[in-house]
């Protein structure tokens, strides 16, 4: 039988035989594009090719992308699992015509590759068109030679495509595989959807109208997973060689028989898909957070480790199933091997991270029910719900489940407007991001690419070379305009610059714009447009106008702190993997002239040795005084040649490597120093987490190091001037100073408590139905002063009963609760003291026997005692 990986395989080398590009799969993460959140499509990383803003090398294409389907209108997370054909990571197959074949060569292509290649039964496919696409219907009846009863026209919701509002669209014709069950009535269930052929032959204009594309494109896409599910002969993707050894494992794992009883076939499923799913979007470079890429991944994570416990699976498992894909997908996807070890390491932590939050989770459901008591309510409303969900990652139906058990419900429908109103607000920021780039486009659309002038141009030192560029463009506040005047802010867009666009962490130039009669400080440069840069300007004197001559100017001393700064990142990064190992790999940086920021992967603290081991690899490279070499060659040479590619960057087929002797290899278009030695210094001045599995640390370079070090020595002169020690004897000073400190506190908690136990000034006993409680007031006390007097006053009550203590400090007070004896045994003080916090406007809670809280309205003290007493009296009751 053929597998999947076969298809993958033969579908590959099919176009590329016909003279197709078979380019690898890009990331799930899109680059530069703000309106996807995940890569949903074959066709997205040729979006800016089929846009008309960039040009390949090549004009056909075939690609096996890797997709994933958890956002937007393509959002399928709650139907996975519950269906046979919803997945939220899947391959799609596809080939790509940018300006080449179209209509007649893109249908042949898939017929062929269909009948001759996978040899499915020319008599079971069907093929659909646009009603008004007598071209395409034409060409499957007279060339192809379908019979009528095999092609049929549809409406603009089934067979007509678009990028958006505006932009390319067209006509499409999709391939049905007749699987000969159901009813004819029943499409979705006998007629099973398996390639989908765009073809983008119009562009929409902003009035809704079509203008025709002078060079008409391809766009086709077919789902691995329904290929295999027509070609393997199974009724679900579940069932398919990409899914079936997941679900396998998990049969092995928990010892549940798949379609034996309905809900854990759900949970084995949910566990198959998810695991491909996490495990791709790790490998990837994202990592579970509460926010952006990285919520979604956490929610699809824990979405799966809740199904795990439903099938009573114990322990850190989830790594088990993220093995079990990596071993499915090696052969494929050989990136994943060196990942294996990362991971595990991430899901196993998210894993222990989520039983706490089952905890923490119970902890808030029972303290809102809590209160929904004691207004007599037992229903917890939507939106309460939906924040246990959202912020706290509490499942619903956990929540369901807790208040069932204490006789109460949940406002689900509330808890779903709740969910509708936060997508809502998302598509709303998702389209004014999309929104954004039109005007800039619009600009861009008629002028020539920025041609960049080096970045060698107008360094201390170095000759100023004026340069002679045009302004060929300019907009203010979001509109193309023809001229700005002195005091007006905006962008204008050169034919030449010497600045440098903002680009992989590097800050963007600044510096000054010369013309004759004017003059403007320049403060940005963003490329906005691949091959234009955007310079942002504020007119200084004089008028400037689109056609003007001019002279633009960097600031030479703010690049060269820049330059030595991204030179300094590159030695960082490779010498944190020599010390840290190769899973080391760059998250983000920020490149300015003061200091450099650099995120990257690890999931523990650095400690002292391992910082020290670092700094000191970096600065002998400063001192070996490498020669920083840069050359342009083709991206799969360079990869093959060892160069690193550095995060949130997007790679064109020619690439900039920058190379440091043998030491570090990367991608990299940003400005560097032409020797390490430039550097001078290297200091690490911070690291700490900045996400889970993310360190950060920041340093500084050059002459900001030297200012780092006089202060840091300054300081230390002052410290010990102030302690009367010298340097060297400075640490063994301080701990002398901190032990004889900690001393004299101990001696006056001591006395303190001494002072609170002899008095009797500031207490009362009281009886209350037949319990005794004794409440004393006492200043200043410790923590453990305050329990250890609770402890001494138990002996003034024989017969057992409650300690209240009250513990005044300046600006706020303090709560502690103590059962004894026969008289309390049958009370709660986790009960009592948040009764009696609550006037002070505080919280607490403990155990039984012991509880403590804290406020700060001390001018409701006694409100507070006569709190506790109330409810000490109401349990009393009971």
């Amino acid at each position: 039988m053929t597998t999947a990986a076969q298809l993958r395989k033969e579908f590959l080398q099919f176009f590329e035989g016909h003279g197709h590009r078979v380019i690898p799969s890009s990331s799930l993460l899109p680059q530069d594009d703000p309106t996807l959140l995940f890569t949903n499509a074959g066709m997205v990383p040729f979006k800016s090719v089929f846009m008309g803003l960039e040009e390949r090398e090549y004009r056909r294409a075939a690609t096996s992308q890797k997709c994933i389907r958890l956002s937007g209108k393509h959002n399928d997370l709650e139907n996975v699992g519950h269906t046979a054909r919803h997945n939220t990571f899947f391959e799609m197959l596809g080939n790509f015509s940018f300006g080449d074949y179209f209509k007649k060569e893109a249908i042949g292509l898939a017929w062929e590759f269909l009948t001759e290649k996978v040899g499915l039964d020319p008599s079971r496919l069907h093929a659909t068109v646009f009603r008004e696409d007598d071209e395409a219907e034409a060409i499957w009846r007279k060339t192809i030679g379908l019979p009528a009863s095999q092609v049929s026209r549809r409406d603009e919701k089934d067979n007509f495509w678009s990028m958006g509002e505006t932009g390319p669209c067209g006509p499409c014709s999709e391939i049905h595989f007749d699987r000969g069950t159901g009813s004819a009535e029943d499409e979705g269930d006998r007629f099973l959807e398996v390639w989908n052929l765009v073809f983008m032959q119009f562009e929409r204009q902003a009035d809704g109208t079509l203008k025709r594309l002078p060079k008409p494109s391809i766009d086709t896409g077919m789902g691995l997973e329904r290929l295999a599910m027509v070609v393997e002969g199974v009724d679900s993707n579940y069932e398919t060689s990409l899914l079936w050894p997941l679900i396998q494992l998990g049969q092995e794992l928990t010892g549940k028989e798949y379609g034996a009883l309905e809900q854990e076939s759900v949970s084995l499923r949910i566990l198959a898909d998810h695991a491909r799913a996490v495990t791709f979007l790790l490998a990837d470079g994202l990592l579970p957070s509460n926010e952006w890429q990285g919520y979604v991944l956490r929610k699809v994570l824990r979405r799966a480790l809740r199904h795990g416990h439903l099938l009573e699976l114990g322990g850190p498992f989830f790594s088990r199933f993220t093995d079990g894909v990596i071993d499915l997908y090696k052969d494929a996807y050989k990136e994943l091997i060196p990942l294996r070890g990362k991971i595990g390491r991430i899901v196993t932590s998210e894993e222990l991270r989520f039983t706490k939050t089952l905890s923490k989770g119970l902890e808030l459901v029972n303290g809102l029910l809590d209160s929904l008591d004691e207004r007599g309510d037992k229903v917890i409303p939507g939106q309460e719900a939906f924040r246990l969900y959202d912020t706290y990652g509490f499942p619903l139906d956990l929540t369901v489940e807790a208040a069932r058990d204490r006789g109460f419900t949940v406002d689900q429908s509330g808890f779903q407007r709740a969910m509708d109103h936060q997508k809502e607000r998302a598509r709303e920021s998702w389209n004014a991001a999309s929104k954004a780039a039109p005007v800039y486009r619009e600009l861009a659309a008629d002028l020539p690419q920025t041609e960049f002038l080096g970045d060698l141009h107008g360094l201390p030192g170095e000759p100023a070379e004026e340069i002679e560029a045009r302004v060929l463009g300019i907009l203010r506040d979001g509109k193309i305009r023809d001229r700005l005047e002195t005091g007006q802010s905006g962008e204008i867009v050169l034919d030449r610059t010497p600045f440098y666009a903002e680009a992989g962490g590097q800050v963007a130039d600044r510096g000054i714009l010369r013309w004759q009669g004017g003059r403007a400080e320049v403060s940005d440069a963003q490329a906005r447009i691949q091959g234009t840069t955007f310079h942002g300007v504020t007119l200084l004197e004089g008028s400037l106008l689109v056609g003007t001559a001019c002279s633009p100017q960097i600031d030479g001393e703010w690049r060269k702190k820049v330059r030595l700064n991204h030179t300094a990142t590159h030695l960082l990064h490779a010498a944190l993997r020599e010390v840290l190992g190769e899973h080391v790999k760059q998250k983000g940086s920020l490149v300015a002239p003061r200091r450099l920021r650099f995120d990257f992967t690890h999931f523990t603290q650095l400690d002292d040795e391992e910082i020290r081991r670092v700094e000191e690899i970096t600065n002998s490279k400063i001192l070996e005084n490498l020669a920083v070499e840069t050359n342009v060659m083709a991206l799969d040479q360079a990869i093959e040649a060892g160069a690193m590619a550095l995060f949130g960057e997007k790679y064109g087929q020619q690439v900039r490597v920058v190379k440091l002797g043998s030491f570090s290899t990367e991608l990299c278009g940003g400005t560097h120093a032409r020797r390490s030695g430039d550097i001078g210094l290297c200091k690490i001045v911070s690291e700490e987490s900045v996400a889970a599995g993310v360190r950060r640390i920041e340093a500084v370079t050059g002459t900001e190091a030297l200012a780092y070090a006089q202060q840091a020595q300054a300081l230390l002169k002052n410290l010990s001037q102030t302690l009367s020690s010298s340097l060297k004897d400075l640490p063994q000073r301080a701990q002398s100073l901190l032990h004889q400190l900690k001393e004299q506190e101990k001696l006056v908690e001591e006395l303190r408590q001494k002072l609170a136990a002899g008095s009797t000034a500031k207490q009362e006993v009281r009886r209350i139905n037949g319990v005794e409680l004794l409440c004393r007031t006492v200043e200043e006390l410790g923590r453990s002063g305050m329990r250890n007097l609770a402890d001494e006053l138990k002996k003034e009550l024989p017969d057992g009963g409650v300690i209240l203590l009250v513990n005044r400090h300046a600006n706020k007070v303090d709560l502690v609760v103590a059962t004894a004896g026969e008289g309390g045994k049958k009370l709660d003080a986790a009960g009592i003291v948040r009764a009696a916090a609550k006037p002070l406007g505080g919280k607490g809670g403990g155990r039984r026997d012991f509880a403590q809280a804290g406020g700060k309205e001390l001018s409701k003290l006694q409100e507070a005692i006569e709190a506790a007493a109330t409810e000490i009296e109401r349990q009393s009751q009971e």
